[in-house]
Protein backbone atom coordinates (compact mmCIF):
# COMPACT_ATOMS: atom_id res chain seq x y z
CA UNK A 1 0.00 0.00 0.00
CA UNK A 2 0.88 3.60 -0.85
CA UNK A 3 -0.05 7.19 -1.36
CA UNK A 4 -1.09 7.22 -5.04
CA UNK A 5 1.03 9.74 -7.41
CA UNK A 6 -0.37 13.30 -6.73
CA UNK A 7 -0.46 12.95 -3.43
CA UNK A 8 3.33 12.00 -3.64
CA UNK A 9 3.58 15.38 -5.58
CA UNK A 10 2.23 17.24 -3.04
CA UNK A 11 5.30 16.33 -0.64
CA UNK A 12 7.81 17.25 -3.72
CA UNK A 13 8.23 13.10 -4.33
CA UNK A 14 7.28 12.73 -7.75
CA UNK A 15 7.74 14.90 -11.13
CA UNK A 16 4.72 16.34 -11.49
CA UNK A 17 4.46 16.85 -14.99
CA UNK A 18 1.74 14.32 -15.66
CA UNK A 19 -0.39 15.42 -12.84
CA UNK A 20 -3.45 17.13 -13.93
CA UNK A 21 -3.59 19.14 -9.95
CA UNK A 22 -2.81 17.73 -7.04
CA UNK A 23 -5.51 16.28 -4.94
CA UNK A 24 -6.26 18.93 -1.78
CA UNK A 25 -9.43 16.92 0.17
CA UNK A 26 -9.12 13.68 -1.25
CA UNK A 27 -7.46 10.81 0.60
CA UNK A 28 -6.46 7.52 -1.85
CA UNK A 29 -4.17 5.12 -1.82
CA UNK A 30 -2.17 2.66 -4.36
CA UNK A 31 -3.14 -0.71 -3.52
CA UNK A 32 -0.60 -3.38 -5.28
CA UNK A 33 -1.72 -7.48 -5.26
CA UNK A 34 0.64 -10.40 -5.32
CA UNK A 35 -0.07 -11.08 -8.83
CA UNK A 36 1.11 -7.13 -9.26
CA UNK A 37 -1.76 -5.99 -10.35
CA UNK A 38 -2.78 -2.98 -9.17
CA UNK A 39 -5.98 -0.52 -8.31
CA UNK A 40 -6.62 2.72 -6.52
CA UNK A 41 -8.36 2.62 -3.15
CA UNK A 42 -11.02 5.32 -2.03
CA UNK A 43 -12.55 4.76 1.48
CA UNK A 44 -15.77 5.32 2.37
CA UNK A 45 -16.06 8.91 3.75
CA UNK A 46 -19.65 9.06 5.04
CA UNK A 47 -22.96 7.09 4.52
CA UNK A 48 -25.07 6.37 1.56
CA UNK A 49 -28.14 8.00 2.99
CA UNK A 50 -25.88 11.36 3.97
CA UNK A 51 -26.60 13.98 1.44
CA UNK A 52 -24.45 16.80 0.21
CA UNK A 53 -24.84 19.93 2.48
CA UNK A 54 -26.87 22.49 -0.11
CA UNK A 55 -24.15 25.03 1.14
CA UNK A 56 -20.66 23.30 -0.26
CA UNK A 57 -19.21 24.50 -3.13
CA UNK A 58 -18.59 21.51 -5.50
CA UNK A 59 -14.40 21.67 -5.02
CA UNK A 60 -14.96 20.98 -1.64
CA UNK A 61 -17.60 18.12 -1.70
CA UNK A 62 -16.29 14.66 -0.18
CA UNK A 63 -15.17 12.07 -2.54
CA UNK A 64 -18.06 9.10 -1.92
CA UNK A 65 -16.54 5.63 -2.83
CA UNK A 66 -19.85 4.35 -3.66
CA UNK A 67 -20.09 6.86 -6.72
CA UNK A 68 -17.06 5.55 -8.05
CA UNK A 69 -18.94 1.81 -8.29
CA UNK A 70 -22.00 3.23 -9.26
CA UNK A 71 -20.16 5.35 -11.71
CA UNK A 72 -19.02 2.28 -13.72
CA UNK A 73 -21.97 0.25 -13.56
CA UNK A 74 -24.14 3.48 -15.05
CA UNK A 75 -21.16 3.81 -17.97
CA UNK A 76 -21.34 0.64 -19.14
CA UNK A 77 -24.97 0.33 -19.10
CA UNK A 78 -24.80 3.58 -21.00
CA UNK A 79 -22.57 1.75 -22.99
CA UNK A 80 -19.91 3.78 -23.25
CA UNK A 81 -17.50 1.95 -21.57
CA UNK A 82 -15.10 4.57 -20.30
CA UNK A 83 -14.42 3.93 -16.90
CA UNK A 84 -12.04 1.47 -15.42
CA UNK A 85 -13.51 -1.48 -13.42
CA UNK A 86 -14.36 -0.71 -10.15
CA UNK A 87 -15.19 -2.73 -7.18
CA UNK A 88 -16.37 -2.38 -3.80
CA UNK A 89 -14.63 -4.20 -0.91
CA UNK A 90 -14.03 -4.08 2.78
CA UNK A 91 -10.21 -3.64 3.38
CA UNK A 92 -8.64 -4.56 7.24
CA UNK A 93 -6.94 -1.54 7.20
CA UNK A 94 -4.76 -2.31 9.84
CA UNK A 95 -3.34 -5.67 7.62
CA UNK A 96 -3.97 -4.48 4.99
CA UNK A 97 -2.47 -1.40 4.66
CA UNK A 98 -0.87 -0.27 8.02
CA UNK A 99 0.94 -3.82 8.03
CA UNK A 100 1.98 -3.91 4.44
CA UNK A 101 2.86 -0.58 3.11
CA UNK A 102 6.59 0.22 3.33
CA UNK A 103 6.07 4.35 2.97
CA UNK A 104 7.19 5.46 6.22
CA UNK A 105 4.72 8.53 6.04
CA UNK A 106 1.73 6.38 5.24
CA UNK A 107 2.69 4.47 8.56
CA UNK A 108 2.82 8.06 10.61
CA UNK A 109 -0.46 8.93 10.16
CA UNK A 110 -2.30 5.90 11.76
CA UNK A 111 -3.66 5.93 15.37
CA UNK A 112 -6.27 4.44 17.12
CA UNK A 113 -9.73 6.52 18.37
CA UNK A 114 -11.20 7.01 21.16
CA UNK A 115 -13.48 4.55 20.09
CA UNK A 116 -11.22 1.69 19.44
CA UNK A 117 -11.01 2.27 15.90
CA UNK A 118 -8.20 2.23 13.87
CA UNK A 119 -7.89 5.52 11.26
CA UNK A 120 -5.56 7.13 9.39
CA UNK A 121 -5.47 10.20 7.27
CA UNK A 122 -3.44 11.86 4.13
CA UNK A 123 -1.19 14.69 3.70
CA UNK A 124 -2.48 17.01 1.87
CA UNK A 125 -2.88 21.31 2.01
CA UNK A 126 -6.54 21.30 3.20
CA UNK A 127 -8.88 18.57 4.83
CA UNK A 128 -6.00 16.33 5.47
CA UNK A 129 -6.15 16.48 9.45
CA UNK A 130 -7.27 14.15 12.16
CA UNK A 131 -10.59 15.35 12.36
CA UNK A 132 -10.89 14.29 8.64
CA UNK A 133 -9.60 11.03 9.07
CA UNK A 134 -11.39 7.63 7.88
CA UNK A 135 -11.88 4.55 10.48
CA UNK A 136 -12.47 0.78 10.36
CA UNK A 137 -14.54 -0.98 12.94
CA UNK A 138 -12.73 -1.30 14.48
CA UNK A 139 -10.57 -2.36 10.96
CA UNK A 140 -12.89 -3.12 8.39
CA UNK A 141 -13.40 0.09 6.33
CA UNK A 142 -15.19 0.18 3.14
CA UNK A 143 -13.66 1.50 -0.22
CA UNK A 144 -13.75 1.30 -4.03
CA UNK A 145 -10.33 -0.40 -5.66
CA UNK A 146 -10.98 0.95 -9.58
CA UNK A 147 -8.22 -1.05 -12.05
CA UNK A 148 -5.23 0.63 -13.26
CA UNK A 149 -4.58 2.05 -16.50
CA UNK A 150 -1.65 0.86 -18.16
CA UNK A 151 1.68 2.80 -17.59
CA UNK A 152 2.12 5.98 -19.37
CA UNK A 153 4.89 4.67 -20.71
CA UNK A 154 2.89 1.45 -22.65
CA UNK A 155 -0.30 3.62 -23.04
CA UNK A 156 0.92 7.78 -22.98
CA UNK A 157 -2.54 9.79 -22.81
CA UNK A 158 -2.94 13.52 -22.50
CA UNK A 159 -5.21 15.27 -20.40
CA UNK A 160 -7.10 17.83 -21.65
CA UNK A 161 -8.83 21.08 -19.71
CA UNK A 162 -12.56 20.96 -20.55
CA UNK A 163 -13.86 23.54 -22.65
CA UNK A 164 -16.72 23.94 -19.92
CA UNK A 165 -14.74 23.58 -17.10
CA UNK A 166 -15.91 25.67 -13.95
CA UNK A 167 -15.02 28.29 -11.56
CA UNK A 168 -12.64 27.01 -8.86
CA UNK A 169 -13.37 30.11 -7.03
CA UNK A 170 -16.03 30.98 -4.78
CA UNK A 171 -17.86 33.85 -6.86
CA UNK A 172 -16.05 33.89 -10.32
CA UNK A 173 -17.75 32.74 -13.66
CA UNK A 174 -16.24 30.89 -16.74
CA UNK A 175 -17.49 32.56 -20.19
CA UNK A 176 -20.14 29.16 -21.21
CA UNK A 177 -21.72 30.10 -17.71
CA UNK A 178 -22.82 33.72 -18.83
CA UNK A 179 -22.56 33.29 -22.70
CA UNK A 180 -25.45 30.98 -24.42
CA UNK A 181 -23.62 31.41 -27.95
CA UNK A 182 -20.57 29.86 -25.99
CA UNK A 183 -20.37 27.36 -28.50
CA UNK A 184 -20.16 28.84 -31.55
CA UNK A 185 -16.56 29.81 -30.11
CA UNK A 186 -15.61 25.88 -29.04
CA UNK A 187 -16.56 25.11 -32.68
CA UNK A 188 -14.31 27.11 -33.95
CA UNK A 189 -11.13 25.82 -32.20
CA UNK A 190 -9.21 22.80 -33.21
CA UNK A 191 -9.45 19.61 -32.07
CA UNK A 192 -13.89 20.51 -31.85
CA UNK A 193 -14.07 22.10 -35.16
CA UNK A 194 -13.34 18.79 -37.59
CA UNK A 195 -13.56 15.55 -34.91
CA UNK A 196 -15.83 13.64 -33.09
CA UNK A 197 -14.25 15.12 -29.92
CA UNK A 198 -17.43 17.41 -29.37
CA UNK A 199 -19.75 14.68 -29.33
CA UNK A 200 -18.00 12.96 -27.39
CA UNK A 201 -17.72 15.93 -24.72
CA UNK A 202 -21.61 15.77 -25.24
CA UNK A 203 -21.38 12.06 -24.25
CA UNK A 204 -19.74 13.04 -20.94
CA UNK A 205 -21.90 15.87 -20.03
CA UNK A 206 -24.84 13.52 -20.27
CA UNK A 207 -23.14 10.98 -18.09
CA UNK A 208 -22.14 13.86 -15.76
CA UNK A 209 -25.50 15.05 -15.38
CA UNK A 210 -27.01 11.80 -14.72
CA UNK A 211 -24.83 11.39 -11.84
CA UNK A 212 -24.61 15.01 -10.47
CA UNK A 213 -20.82 15.56 -11.25
CA UNK A 214 -19.44 19.20 -11.37
CA UNK A 215 -16.44 18.54 -11.42
CA UNK A 216 -14.82 17.49 -14.56
CA UNK A 217 -12.08 20.05 -14.95
CA UNK A 218 -10.00 17.71 -17.02
CA UNK A 219 -10.64 14.67 -19.18
CA UNK A 220 -8.32 12.47 -20.37
CA UNK A 221 -7.54 10.61 -23.77
CA UNK A 222 -5.14 7.85 -24.96
CA UNK A 223 -2.65 9.54 -27.78
CA UNK A 224 -2.39 6.16 -29.56
CA UNK A 225 -6.17 6.92 -31.06
CA UNK A 226 -5.19 10.38 -32.09
CA UNK A 227 -8.33 13.48 -32.45
CA UNK A 228 -10.88 11.02 -32.83
CA UNK A 229 -10.14 8.97 -29.69
CA UNK A 230 -12.70 7.98 -26.64
CA UNK A 231 -12.69 10.69 -23.69
CA UNK A 232 -11.82 8.75 -20.27
CA UNK A 233 -14.36 9.00 -17.64
CA UNK A 234 -11.82 9.10 -14.47
CA UNK A 235 -12.59 9.94 -11.13
CA UNK A 236 -16.12 9.83 -10.40
CA UNK A 237 -16.39 10.18 -6.72
CA UNK A 238 -17.89 13.68 -6.59
CA UNK A 239 -21.10 11.89 -8.19
CA UNK A 240 -24.15 10.80 -6.46
CA UNK A 241 -24.03 14.12 -3.81
CA UNK A 242 -27.53 15.16 -4.31
CA UNK A 243 -30.54 12.94 -4.86
CA UNK A 244 -32.81 16.40 -4.93
CA UNK A 245 -31.53 18.31 -7.15
CA UNK A 246 -31.04 18.30 -10.52
CA UNK A 247 -27.81 20.49 -11.80
CA UNK A 248 -28.93 21.49 -14.98
CA UNK A 249 -26.16 23.16 -16.07
CA UNK A 250 -23.96 19.98 -16.14
CA UNK A 251 -25.62 19.59 -19.71
CA UNK A 252 -24.90 22.95 -20.97
CA UNK A 253 -22.69 21.26 -23.98
CA UNK A 254 -25.54 19.66 -24.97
CA UNK A 255 -28.07 22.37 -24.71
CA UNK A 256 -25.48 24.75 -26.05
CA UNK A 257 -23.96 22.98 -29.14
CA UNK A 258 -27.36 20.71 -29.73
CA UNK A 259 -25.66 17.45 -30.82
CA UNK A 260 -25.80 13.78 -29.74
CA UNK A 261 -24.58 10.78 -31.08
CA UNK A 262 -27.53 8.30 -32.73
CA UNK A 263 -25.77 5.75 -30.64
CA UNK A 264 -26.40 7.62 -27.16
CA UNK A 265 -29.97 9.17 -27.90
CA UNK A 266 -31.52 5.51 -29.27
CA UNK A 267 -29.52 3.81 -25.61
CA UNK A 268 -30.91 6.52 -23.73
CA UNK A 269 -34.63 6.46 -25.13
CA UNK A 270 -33.81 2.69 -24.36
CA UNK A 271 -33.54 3.05 -20.58
CA UNK A 272 -36.89 5.39 -21.17
CA UNK A 273 -38.78 2.86 -21.67
CA UNK A 274 -40.73 0.98 -18.85
CA UNK A 275 -39.50 -2.68 -19.46
CA UNK A 276 -35.95 -1.13 -19.68
CA UNK A 277 -36.17 1.88 -17.23
CA UNK A 278 -32.34 3.03 -16.01
CA UNK A 279 -33.49 2.86 -11.95
CA UNK A 280 -34.43 -0.93 -13.15
CA UNK A 281 -31.25 -1.91 -14.46
CA UNK A 282 -28.97 -0.22 -12.29
CA UNK A 283 -30.52 -1.71 -9.37
CA UNK A 284 -29.64 -5.06 -10.84
CA UNK A 285 -26.67 -4.64 -12.05
CA UNK A 286 -25.28 -3.37 -8.29
CA UNK A 287 -26.41 -5.94 -6.78
CA UNK A 288 -23.39 -7.87 -8.20
CA UNK A 289 -20.84 -5.94 -6.04
CA UNK A 290 -19.91 -7.07 -2.75
CA UNK A 291 -20.90 -3.83 -1.00
CA UNK A 292 -24.67 -3.48 -2.00
CA UNK A 293 -26.80 -1.89 -1.88
CA UNK A 294 -24.63 0.87 -3.21
CA UNK A 295 -27.07 3.42 -4.04
CA UNK A 296 -30.31 4.41 -1.68
CA UNK A 297 -33.61 4.41 -3.39
CA UNK A 298 -33.75 8.04 -3.84
CA UNK A 299 -30.19 7.98 -6.23
CA UNK A 300 -31.99 5.49 -8.36
CA UNK A 301 -35.31 7.38 -9.06
CA UNK A 302 -33.23 10.13 -9.84
CA UNK A 303 -31.86 8.59 -12.66
CA UNK A 304 -35.07 8.76 -14.12
CA UNK A 305 -35.69 12.15 -13.60
CA UNK A 306 -32.60 13.24 -15.07
CA UNK A 307 -32.55 11.04 -18.22
CA UNK A 308 -36.15 12.78 -19.03
CA UNK A 309 -34.77 16.28 -18.57
CA UNK A 310 -31.90 15.12 -20.95
CA UNK A 311 -34.54 13.81 -23.52
CA UNK A 312 -36.37 17.10 -23.30
CA UNK A 313 -33.24 18.83 -23.87
CA UNK A 314 -32.28 17.04 -27.23
CA UNK A 315 -36.30 17.17 -27.59
CA UNK A 316 -35.68 21.10 -27.98
CA UNK A 317 -32.71 21.28 -29.72
CA UNK A 318 -34.66 19.30 -32.54
CA UNK A 319 -37.60 21.38 -32.50
CA UNK A 320 -34.85 24.54 -32.96
CA UNK A 321 -32.81 23.11 -35.25
CA UNK A 322 -34.45 19.52 -37.57
CA UNK A 323 -33.58 16.24 -36.22
CA UNK A 324 -30.92 16.02 -39.25
CA UNK A 325 -29.00 18.84 -37.96
CA UNK A 326 -28.90 17.89 -34.16
CA UNK A 327 -28.37 13.89 -34.35
CA UNK A 328 -25.16 12.65 -35.87
CA UNK A 329 -25.42 9.23 -37.31
CA UNK A 330 -22.60 7.75 -35.91
CA UNK A 331 -24.48 4.16 -36.90
CA UNK A 332 -23.97 4.16 -40.43
CA UNK A 333 -23.93 0.50 -41.20
CA UNK A 334 -21.15 -1.31 -43.72
CA UNK A 335 -22.17 -1.85 -47.31
CA UNK A 336 -23.36 -5.57 -48.07
CA UNK A 337 -21.91 -7.08 -50.64
CA UNK A 338 -25.36 -7.32 -52.70
CA UNK A 339 -24.83 -3.87 -53.06
CA UNK A 340 -21.18 -3.87 -54.34
CA UNK A 341 -22.36 -6.22 -57.38
CA UNK A 342 -22.96 -4.39 -60.79
CA UNK A 343 -26.40 -4.58 -61.68
CA UNK A 344 -27.63 -6.78 -64.94
CA UNK A 345 -26.71 -4.81 -67.84
CA UNK A 346 -24.71 -2.27 -66.70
Amino acid sequence: ADYSQDEKALLGACDCSQIVKPSGVHLKLVLRFQDFGKAMFKPMRQRREEETPEDFFYFVDFQRHNAEIAAFHLDRILDFRRVPPTVGRLINVTKEILEVTKNEVLQSVFFVSPASNVCFFAKCPYMCKTEYAVCGNPHLLEGSLSAFLPSLNLAPRLSIPNPWIRSYSFDGKEEWEVNPLYCNTVREIYPYSNSNRLLNIVDMAIFDFLIGNMDRHHYEMFTKFGDDGFLLHLDNARGFGRHSHDEISILAPLSQCCIIKRTTLLRLQLLAEPEYRLSDVMRESLLQDPLAPVLTEPHLLALDRRLQLILDAVGRCIDTFGEATVVANDTVPPQSPAEHRAKPGT
